[in-house]
């Protein structure tokens, strides 16, 4: 959804990620769903010393201001914020974007959870527009958009030279109106068009169910900013049960809050054991970020986590944390690989900068945006499994935890 946004720790992992509920489309991953940090611009960061060659831009403005039709419904303003968005653009990341005004308004409203779409993450996976996961409950969810499914249009627009929030902005609209996915799914050989009428998008976040066979099963939509609590909730339930068998469905989850994941780790990790790291590359030394320890379990757990193509950012960071450190084992298909962290400058007071600023890395220095992580019991699900209401990566799970 992305890194995690950083107010107060406001990580989107980029939750945020991706990270951002955007569009009904959140992005993820600290108190922050994968924005790292808001910072300001001051006056004196503006004057930069370059060895760039400003004339091409300069004669580019010129004539657009003698030749274009147009240009009397431009502002110089506006002309300067295009500028800016295309400067962004030559980092070819798509998760570092410019926001003028009114998006900044809009990309603030949807952190807040304050929008309306179809529910669904996104994210970019081989230079594609790929789901990442929708959201249960939702439009997206409800029309049966998959994880994995690629997007090449969006109503008549072709997504191949869109960035994620170009995208985003047009997937979002109004309640009660409708958009027109064109997606591709693996295994079959002709795209479809499936059309999605945009809703208010209550964003899940938890349920738990006690097993005739002495398994206590949580599954966990999203790392929202109460799922830290609700988790706990959880927790102290399955203590109750007396069950020593715990199921962590994190399939389909694409993220949130950074914090939340490290503490749902600390449950199980003593303290200070690492849960992941932030690699800044040579820009400074990577942030560790560790278990608090709460670690109230011994050795008697057994523990399974299941995973598939839609688990993103804070779900890869727990999940790759109880891998690393044999805390529980991975069942299903490898997830989305959504691990770089990204941060929120202002850079007026009414425009924002989301820009890529490290990579996540798991306990053992795995890095999560590379190619997100593998089960250790690795099953797919078939269409004909689906057809028949068959779920052999749950099976699996159940099998290892009653041997």
């Amino acid at each position: 959804m992305e890194k995690f946004y950083k107010t107060k720790h406001y990580a989107l992992t980029v939750l945020l990620i991706a990270l951002f509920f955007v569009f009904g489309v959140y992005i993820g991953d600290r108190n922050r769903p994968e924005i790292d940090k808001v910072v300001g611009i001051s006056n004196k960061e503006t004057q930069v010393a370059t060895q760039a060659d400003f004339s091409p831009f300069w004669k580019v403005w010129n004539t657009m201001n003698d030749k274009s039709p147009n240009i009397s419904k431009i502002s110089d303003q506006d002309k300067v914020y295009g500028a800016i968005s295309g400067l962004v653009g030559s980092l070819n990341d798509p998760y570092s974007v410019f926001f003028a005004p009114d998006e900044a308004k809009a990309f603030q409203d949807e952190i807040a959870g304050n929008f309306t779409g179809i529910g669904m993450e996104v994210g970019m996976k081989d230079k594609v527009l790929t789901v990442i996961a929708p959201l249960k409950d939702t439009p997206a969810y409800r029309a049966n958009i998959k994880p994995g499914d690629k997007i090449l249009k969006i109503d008549s627009t072709v997504t191949s030279n869109l960035s994620i929030d170009e995208a985003i902005k047009l997937i979002r609209g109004e309640k009660g109106t409708t958009v027109t996915l064109t997606i591709f799914r693996d295994g079959e050989k002709n795209p479809r068009e499936i059309k999605i009428v945009r809703d208010t998008i209550n964003v899940p976040t938890l349920d738990t169910e006690k097993r005739p066979d002495g398994i206590f099963v949580i599954k966990l939509y999203s790392f929202s900013a109460n799922s830290a609590d609700l988790f706990r909730n959880a927790m102290k339930e399955f203590v109750d049960s007396g069950d020593s068998k715990l199921l962590l469905d994190l399939r389909g989850n694409p993220g949130g809050y950074l914090d939340a994941a490290v503490d749902m780790a600390s449950w199980f990790l003593p303290n200070g054991k690492t849960v992941v790291t932030e690699d800044y590359g040579t820009k400074k030394d990577p942030e560790i970020f560790r278990s608090k320890g709460y670690n109230i379990f011994t050795d008697k757990l057994k523990f399974v986590i299941l995973i598939d193509g839609g688990s993103a950012s804070a779900s890869e960071i727990l999940a790759g944390a109880m891998q690393d450190n044999g805390i529980a084992k991975l069942v299903g298909s490898q997830s989305f690989g959504k691990g770089s962290v990204q941060e929120l400058v202002n850079v007026t007071p009414n425009t924002l900068l989301k820009i890529t600023v490290a990579k996540w890395l798991t306990p053992n220095g795995t890095s999560i945006s590379e190619k997100g992580l593998t089960p250790d019991y690795p099953v797919e699900i078939t269409q004909k499994d689906s057809d028949a209401k068959i779920d052999p990566q749950l099976n699996k799970a159940v099998e290892l935890l009653n041997k």
